[in-house]
């Protein structure tokens, strides 16, 4: 069991950040097999640091994944405070792209969380949806997106796009194709 970061000091909460931080790094770069002590000294910490917030392996890649995720789904009311609806959410594509390849470096470790009965992907779906969700209902509510797409159709197109451009040689086509979906997402609207 994870302490939970809502109880924790401020320099406990920063240890627990740089820690996911560093092993999103990890796992993304060297695999599942990564030494979780190279992870604590990638994160200026200790291992019993690391143990305190993550007491296994498994522990660690689920919470690592988990936070990844709701950067980029929490992100999505900031964008729209700052940019127009429409904007909000090809930027928001841009990250969701970004996390999909960061979790694609991180597959086997996934998978071998999975394996000892983790299950990362417990809330995925929900919060994708809301995400999305919200930056459709926003952009429909401003005339600039068509009212009658489900976002399951869209988080479903993302992945679809990152699929064929996991390369980060293909990360400028993948910025083309965000932008064929987003023109797909405005297709019937008077802008």
């Amino acid at each position: 069991m994870t302490t939970q970061p809502s109880v924790l000091r401020a320099d406990a909460r920063r240890n627990r950040e740089r820690i996911l931080e560093a092993a999103v790094r990890a796992f993304s770069e060297k695999g599942a097999d990564v030494a979780i002590d190279a992870i604590a000294k990638a994160a200026g910490v200790g291992s019993a640091t690391l143990y305190r917030h993550f007491p296994t392996r498994e522990a660690l890649v689920e919470a690592a994944y988990r936070n990844e995720l709701a950067r980029v789904c929490d992100s999505a009311p900031e964008l729209l405070a700052d940019n127009p609806p429409d904007r909000a959410l090809r930027l928001w594509m841009d990250r969701f792209i970004d996390y999909l390849a960061a979790k694609h470096g991180m597959a086997d470790a996934l998978r071998a969380a999975v394996a000892s009965g983790a299950d990362p992907f417990a809330e995925t779906l929900d919060k994708l949806t809301a995400a999305i969700g919200s930056l459709l209902h926003a952009g429909t509510e401003a005339g600039l997106l068509r009212p009658d797409v489900d976002p399951l159709d869209v988080g479903f197109s993302l992945a679809g796009i990152s699929l064929i451009t996991s390369a980060p040689a293909q990360r400028e086509r993948a910025g083309r194709l965000l932008d064929l979906l987003l023109d797909g997402l405005r297709y019937g609207t008077d802008r």
